[in-house]
């Protein structure tokens, strides 16, 4: 049966170690494993603007021995109107795998459900589920190894109903830690995607908490991750969202209530004096560019864990 990576529990809790432990191994040895040698084709999709997953996934096949075939969906025939059901039959019988960034969860859904190859959620609006695996593994780098964040307490504040909290949600559960998203009461975490977290977080001995006092959120957390107020697709919203989230804003002030030596996390971009300030964004306890190198080695580690299944 063909894996898919469409949200961050279609790995299991072992599953993810695995792809984890791999990541760390492909920090230390960038050519430990070429899956993709031949080259065989690698297509990478952008609906949206990116920076780190156009990089990350275009280097990361190439190191993996493949071909990154990047294709810009505004300008391929998909952009005037063939369906996502044809297009996944064509690459499917072309590459070897399917690499899409995009809107709504329900199109990298029915790509998954025709391609025929792995196919690798690069971000929707519902998860961001290659950018936990890069946080969970800089963690784990920085902290000694993936043993070591069982238990660990990681806190997201900000837009809790963003693609970024659900997949903290999801991919923490299933780490062992215990999430807590801190965030606007007009602006939670999907319920559904809550409902899921806590059961996965019963079964790995975290725990699920979601709260609309940030200094609840933080207090004594281990690791403190946060993201733009305004993410891409919610710019006709930026308005309404305006002082929102200014209690929200990770600063020294968070780090007094975090533990000692909280790691600090971003996905990236940053508005720096909105979400995060510059302070804490290139203090000592960020791990925010190790954070970013991650999405190459995690992202790699995934691929070569899903073309061997």
């Amino acid at each position: 049966m063909t894996r898919h990576f469409l949200r961050d529990d279609d790995l299991t809790a072992a599953e993810q170690r695995e792809v984890l432990e791999l990541a760390l191994a492909f920090r230390a040895n960038r050519q430990l494993h070429q899956p993709f040698a031949g080259p065989k084709g690698v297509a990478i999709l952008f609906d949206k603007p990116s920076t780190r997953t156009r990089v990350s996934f275009s280097v990361g096949v190439a190191e993996l021995g493949g071909y990154p075939l990047v294709l810009d969906t505004a300008t391929s025939q998909m952009g005037r109107g063939e369906s996502i059901a044809d297009t996944a039959k064509v690459l499917g019988r072309q590459v070897s795998a399917i690499v899409w960034r995009t809107f709504g969860q329900d199109r990298i859904d029915e790509m998954a459900e025709h391609a025929g190859v792995p196919v690798v959620n690069a971000l929707t609006d519902s998860f961001h589920p290659c950018q936990i695996l890069a946080d969970l593994a800089a963690v784990a780098d920085a902290r000694g190894g993936v043993d070591a964040l069982a238990g660990l307490t990681l806190t997201y504040v900000g837009d809790g109903a963003n693609n970024m909290a659900h997949s903290y949600l999801l991919g923490g559960a299933l780490a062992g830690m215990h999430v807590r998203v801190g965030a606007p009461s007009d602006y939670l975490p999907s319920e559904a995607v809550v409902l899921d977290a806590k059961r996965i977080a019963a079964e790995n001995g975290g725990s699920v908490t979601v709260t609309m006092d940030v200094d609840d959120a933080v207090r004594g957390a281990d690791v403190i991750a946060t993201d733009t107020w305004v993410s891409m697709g919610d710019e006709s919203s930026a308005t309404d969202r305006a002082g929102a989230f200014d209690a929200y804003q990770v600063n020294a002030r968070t780090l007094e209530l975090a533990a000692p030596g909280a790691n600090v996390l971003h996905c990236l971009p940053a508005y720096r004096g909105k979400e995060i300030t510059a302070e804490v964004l290139d203090g000592p306890q960020s791990v925010v560019w190790l954070e970013a190198e991650y999405r190459l080695h995690a992202q790699k580690a995934l691929l070569t864990w899903l073309v061997q299944q």
